[in-house]
């Protein structure tokens, strides 16, 4: 079933036209908003039918711009798809096959990766990332007053205001740049109990972020040199913790309400862009590392009335596409037609390319080895399928490759937390053009699809890219198909 949006049509009616006094800079600034454990379905406009969570931030955002309905994260859980945002390669190249990365972890990119803060700052642009990190860094547990080193200063940002993973991970203390604000000497418990700041809060960090960022876009409205703002949020990711003024807004649970302070913090940000008179030459996308996670207590939101995953199967971890299928709003005014929609098929990997296009500069080989450009869907100038096909990847490693209406997926049950699976076959076959909600199998019946699908897959993987140019090289060995099938076979 295809929703209607008849939300994003009203709002085109009541939504201020953004000033377009000022003169359009050669290259655009760049905002880029990852949220964290956002499902398609938490965006009221994307999901008028079966969705009751109020963003109407989002939806202006929307209104003045475009959306996706096939915008997929490359990874169903949080490091791999920022890994994929920020190389514009597949997590699953990398040392990390399965499941994410701690507090406390080594770093993930390779220091000598280019990334797209780094590809942006050779372009002559100031880059600055604030946020929840989750891709490793150097963290003495000992001495927690010694600088923190492989941070995101380190991987192509200028300056860094953030915490090393997620909100539930210690150790529970704000980094700038190398060094915590405040040493984590104390204890601190938010599902996991580690070391912490003495006066850290899990529920000051949204509020906390969305100053920086405000802060963050003021200090940049006179200056000559575009920018890039990567700002990963830590909502509404576990611990689930809207502040007093949010709290019993949605009307449904504390998740409910933690969405509607997410929203909030984005319109800050979209506010400051037209206070700053720098909105109608800044790009600004907004997003989601992966699909709504199950503690959420998804069961009680829909027994209101209200789905995450919109009408797809599954949650975060997921094979399914509600693991990966994720919110993909982009606004950029005189370029992207306000109240848009595009329904070709991208992934999160594709910033590099896309950003490459922007600059009008060439990536070398050895970057953005699975990243497309879905620039001429953004200007609406596409007259075909931008990608050959996007691969995903649960939090077990599992794998499934979407190319048109078919996606095959290599395991018989979710290849996450959700529970159920397929019997009398080794693996998924669904045609997304007729069955959204992946019930009905055809593994089976369309053998040649299947042959076709591995094929292609087995190909990006042999390769080391997905996109034309050199063959590249993984990094580990990559198992297509995981424990129980891989036993079976020779």
């Amino acid at each position: 079933m295809k929703a209607t949006y008849p939300i994003i049509a009203a709002l085109m009616t009541l939504t201020p036209v953004i000033s377009h006094a000022e003169t359009p800079a050669a290259k655009p600034n760049i905002v880029y908003i990852l949220c964290d454990d956002l499902g398609y379905g938490d965006v009221q406009c994307l999901n008028p039918e079966r969705g009751k969570i109020k963003t109407p931030n989002l939806d202006r955002l929307a209104a003045q711009g475009m959306i996706f309905t096939e915008a997929h994260s490359s990874s169903a859980v949080c490091t791999p798809t920022r890994y994929g945002i920020l190389t514009g390669r597949y997590n699953w190249r990398s040392r990390l096959q399965r499941g994410v990365l701690g507090g406390y972890s080594d770093p993930l990119i390779d220091k000598d990766r280019l990334t797209v803060p780094g590809f942006l700052k050779q372009h002559g642009y100031e880059t600055a990332c604030i946020g929840k990190w989750h891709l490793g860094m150097t963290i003495s547990q000992k001495n927690p007053n010694t600088p923190v080193g492989d941070g995101p200063t380190t991987r192509g940002f200028d300056s860094y205001f953030g915490i090393s993973a997620s909100l539930d991970m210690p150790p529970f203390a704000f980094i700038e740049n190398d060094r915590f604000t405040e040493a984590p000497t104390a204890k601190k418990k938010w599902l996991r109990e580690g070391a912490a700041a003495p006066g850290f809060e899990a529920v000051d960090v949204l509020p906390t972020l969305t100053r920086k960022a405000v802060e963050f876009v003021n200090r940049r409205a006179t200056a000559e040199k575009p920018f890039f703002l990567y700002l990963p949020l830590t909502s509404p990711h576990t611990p689930v913790v809207p502040t007093a003024e949010w709290q019993g807004k949605s009307g449904l649970n504390a998740y409910g309400d933690f969405v509607m302070q997410t929203d909030w913090s984005v319109g800050q940000v979209m506010d400051a862009l037209e206070k700053a008179g720098i909105a109608a030459n800044t790009l600004v996308i907004f997003t989601s590392d992966n699909g709504c996670s199950p503690a959420a207590k998804v069961d009680e939101l829909e027994g209101k009335g209200h789905y995450p995953s919109e009408y797809r199967r599954g949650y975060k971890a997921d094979i399914w596409d509600g693991g990966h299928r994720i919110p993909f709003i982009a606004r950029w005014p005189d370029r992207i037609k306000p109240g848009s929609r595009s329904d070709q098929l991208i992934c999160l990997t594709d910033l590099m390319a896309t950003s490459a296009e922007i600059v009008g500069a060439k990536l070398p080989d050895n970057a953005g080895e699975d990243s497309v450009s879905i620039l001429p869907a953004l200007l609406g100038t596409a007259t075909g399928p931008l990608r050959e096909a996007v691969v995903h990847h649960s939090i077990k490693g599992n794998f499934a490759i979407r190319q048109g209406q078919w996606k095959l997926e290599l395991c018989k049950d979710s290849g996450g937390w959700s529970k159920g699976g397929v019997t009398g076959a080794p693996g998924q076959l669904y045609d997304m053009s007729k069955d959204v909600g992946e019930r009905s199998n055809e593994y089976n019946q369309r053998p040649e699809v299947v042959a076709r699908l591995t094929k292609l897959l087995e190909k990006y993987v042999t390769e080391g890219r997905s996109t034309p140019g050199p063959a590249a090289k993984n990094d580990v060995p990559v198992q297509l198909w995981k424990t129980e099938r891989a036993k079976g076979r020779k």
